[in-house]
């Protein structure tokens, strides 16, 4: 296996100083994931735990279920002239009377580091149905517990402290026990490798868990909790407009800007507990869309 990270050379100016050093940067590097000896997807990841990031794409692509329907995982050689193995080629053999996915021209796997699943043709195209539903759980979580998942989740983050390159995600349980970290260059990446981890470990569906995410949450990084039935998911930055249309649709409680004791709780607030019910903030001032008068 490759490793996380390198050490490469870099000019670091301060004024007028300039002081030639090196720097530790975060390895990004292309996982190719087979099924059934058949390419579905290149991913840009953070070598380590390939076989969690696989197993949580190939969930939350509605793939697969559990780990029951995976009979073997195994590297390939890559494309060197000396044969030597990469580990950037995985085949996944699915269990017999598990379907092989349908690559077709809708839903092409291509993945990056900073967008995850690209070209896929339509809204409905990704917007896949869970096994899982969330809105059916009842946990709930206290409001203080929620606010001191960020610092936990820091400080599993060892590889984002020296490289301050590396997004997060964190697995807890509604008592505030972290349960699983992983870090990588991609947002996407992370969070399948938490829900892979959950697979190895027979923890499918989440149904108790609290998804934990270090930055902004896509309509993406929605869909994957909804595939693993998460019903809290939460994160330290902005949510778009269509990662709350998801949660909305099937019943995931949303907070984001969680920092501190502060935090936004989207849909289904009812899940957090051990808060004060305030009065309603004022309504922002009308904003005037005329043109002004020349």
């Amino acid at each position: 296996m490759g490793r996380v990270t390198q050490r490469r050379p870099a000019q670091h100016l301060t004024g007028t100083d300039t002081i030639t050093r090196s720097e530790t940067l975060v390895v990004e590097e292309p996982l190719e994931i087979r099924v059934n000896g058949t390419p579905v997807t290149v991913t840009m990841r953070t070598p380590g735990a390939d076989f969690e990031l696989t197993q949580g794409f190939l969930l939350t692509e509605g793939v697969i279920a559990d780990r029951q329907d995976i009979e073997t995982l195994r590297y390939c050689r890559g494309a060197v002239a000396d044969g030597t193995n990469t580990y950037n080629v995985l085949d996944v053999t699915l269990a017999p009377g598990v379907a092989t996915p349908d690559l077709n021209v809708t839903r092409n796997f291509y993945t990056t580091s900073s967008c995850g699943v690209c070209g896929k043709a339509s809204l409905d195209a990704v917007r896949l149905a869970s096994r899982f539903p969330p809105g059916d759980s009842l946990v709930g979580v206290d409001a203080g517990t929620l606010a001191a998942m960020p610092d936990q989740l820091r400080g599993a983050q060892k590889i984002f402290a020296s490289t301050g390159g590396l997004h997060g995600a964190a697995l807890f349980a509604a008592d505030g026990t972290l349960l699983a970290a992983r870090e990588d260059v991609g947002r996407h990446n992370a969070v399948d490798k938490v829900i892979g981890w959950a697979i190895e470990n027979n923890r499918i569906p989440l149904d108790s868990a609290v998804l934990l995410v270090s930055g902004r949450v896509s309509f993406e990084l929605a869909q994957k909790a909804v595939m693993a039935g998460i019903p809290i998911l939460a994160a330290v930055s902005a949510p778009s407009s269509l990662a709350v249309d998801l949660a909305e649709e099937f019943g995931v409680t949303l907070v984001a800007f969680l920092r501190g004791e502060s935090m936004n709780v989207y849909t289904r607030p009812d899940r957090i507990t051990g808060r004060k019910m305030g009065r309603q903030a004022d309504p922002p001032p009308p904003v005037s869309t005329s043109l002004p008068v020349r």
